[in-house]
């Protein structure tokens, strides 16, 4: 184990160089009463960072991919986050797993407990025994999936319950085996563009029960639902989220966003959150942000 402490293909831009100077802040809208949450992640190095299959449609194995700006760009997610103070814990890369940096699909852990993954695609099987090992070995009572799902991609933590996305790659079973494992209210929604497979690409939990998403990638009765339980919640346009805006991660105070979510940037200050600016653009190539490199570890 290493720990450290403190529908149409959408458009991507790839091999910028990333540095310290890609990362934006802003707070001067900062709510004085939120206050951060101290949060413990799982991560991956993406030292075997490619693109040679399409598994979703933000992949082209046509358009080269660039290990070194992908590990530049992790690395600036990594260091904000130690800023802010998470714990980073980080699980060993696997040659021959492209996909294993996106370590959010690798399960779902509560009250020391981990749920493992069980990948849709043969090209990531292998990493759900590989995160599942990991689990173990790290103090979580594992409880190895029946049926298919994909982690945390498809399930975020609300005050009040366990969100559970199907539709592309979690099966509904799976939401059963949530239930039984934690004993928390799971409310199924159903994705139904393909941009947006994974929840955690439609939505974002900000805090308790403050959350955002993008009305448009769920179906009528996902939409009812959310309009119901989230009456406040933040509505981002399709221009944020077709830059992974959604796929975010913060403590409750910070928010830690795509660079280019500008629209979804004013709409947490209006909020009364930080937010920290990331190009992860290289790592966008393969279907994935902030979101889909951090695990949350609660034990």
């Amino acid at each position: 184990m290493h720990q450290e402490t403190t529908a149409a293909r959408p458009e991507t831009t790839a091999h910028t160089a990333t540095t310290a100077h890609t990362e934006t802040m802003t707070s001067a809208a900062t709510d004085p009463t939120r206050t951060p949450v101290h949060k413990t992640v799982l991560m991956c190095r993406p030292e075997h960072f490619t693109v040679t299959s399409t598994i979703n449609v933000w992949m082209d194995p046509s358009k080269p991919t660039r290990t070194d700006v992908a590990l530049a760009q992790w690395q600036t997610l990594h260091d904000a986050y130690t800023r802010l103070g998470y714990d980073v814990e980080l699980i060993d890369p696997i040659d021959g797993l492209d996909d294993m940096v996106y370590a959010a699909n690798g399960g779902f852990t509560l009250d020391g407990k981990a749920y493992g993954a069980k990948f849709t695609y043969a090209e990531r099987i292998p990493e759900g025994p590989a995160y599942m090992e990991w689990f173990g070995a790290n103090g979580f009572e594992v409880h190895e999936p029946e049926h298919v799902n994909e982690g945390e991609g498809d399930m975020l933590l609300s005050a009040g319950a366990i969100l559970a996305g199907h539709g592309f790659r979690t099966s509904l079973d799976s939401h059963d085996e949530l239930r039984g494992i934690f004993d928390r209210e799971v409310v199924s929604l159903r994705l139904v563009d393909p941009r947006f497979y994974h929840l955690d690409t439609a939505m974002a939990i900000l805090d308790g029960d403050n959350i955002a998403y993008l009305p448009a990638a769920f179906d009528d009765a996902g939409r009812a639902e959310l309009e119901r339980r989230y009456p406040d919640a933040i509505l981002v346009d399709e221009a944020d989220a077709s830059v992974l805006g959604l796929n975010s991660f913060g403590d409750g105070r910070t928010m830690v966003i795509a660079q280019r979510a500008t629209g979804f940037e004013r709409q947490l200050r209006s909020r009364g959150y930080e937010t920290i600016g990331l190009d992860l653009s290289e790592l966008l190539l393969g279907g994935g942000g902030i979101k889909c490199c951090t695990l949350e570890l609660r034990r």
